[in-house]
């Protein structure tokens, strides 16, 4: 192997972010854009779960996990800090974003693809429960500029993808919610020069 290469789907939030990561950390790979409905062979090779991102180190680890990337990229080149701060706090966060929010938001945003939830088009019971957590966040916004302190760092990069997906499934009721610490918070990070460069548009990689 010759090059890092990077599986990625540009608006899957766990593939935002270990981009994030990899740009920050000026880490080069080959980019290859996929489809999620049409999976390249040689990805689910790569790793047969068959999620992006996954990331194969030109000594040929492949590493399928975004925080596992995010971490890895940022042991090679942190030149922001990104971990170091409160590292026991900064993996609570992402965990609970991860898992319970991460659980809501796909019942909010796809309610037709749960048994479980209102098949409308949005489902309110789970857009509330992840506010419970949002308004774990506005708390923190309150005190800082960022999740954990005012400088930003691993937690909110790892958090705002999925923030952004939640504010983008009913972007009207989203501006009209009381969390405008949240809500700027969201806005900066979503306007900043890494953001974009980490949504330029790929043409699609074929085989």
């Amino acid at each position: 192997m010759t090059g890092n290469i990077l599986y990625s789907f540009r608006r899957c939030p766990y593939a935002m972010r270990a981009r994030l990561a990899l740009k920050i950390s000026d880490i080069s790979y080959q980019h290859r854009e996929i489809i999620l409905r049409d999976k390249p062979a040689s990805m689910l090779a790569f790793s047969p779960k068959g999620t992006v991102p996954v990331f194969i180190t030109q000594s040929g680890r492949v590493i399928d996990e975004s925080l596992d990337l995010m971490q890895w990229a940022l042991a090679q080149n942190d030149p922001n800090n990104w971990l170091g701060k409160n590292q026991a706090e900064t993996l609570k966060l992402i965990a609970g974003n991860d898992g319970p929010f991460k659980h809501h938001l796909d019942r909010y945003k796809y309610p037709s693809r749960y048994g479980d939830v209102d098949r409308g088009a949005t489902d309110p019971e789970h857009r509330d429960k992840a506010c419970m957590i949002i308004a774990d966040y506005e708390s923190r916004l309150r005190a800082h500029d960022n999740l954990i302190g005012d400088a930003a760092s691993l937690a909110d990069f790892a958090i705002f993808p999925f923030v952004r997906q939640f504010a983008n499934t009913d972007r009207d009721w989203w501006d009209r919610a009381s969390f405008p610490k949240t809500q700027a918070w969201l806005e900066r990070h979503l306007s900043s020069a890494l953001f974009q460069s980490v949504m330029i548009k790929h043409p699609l990689w074929t085989e």
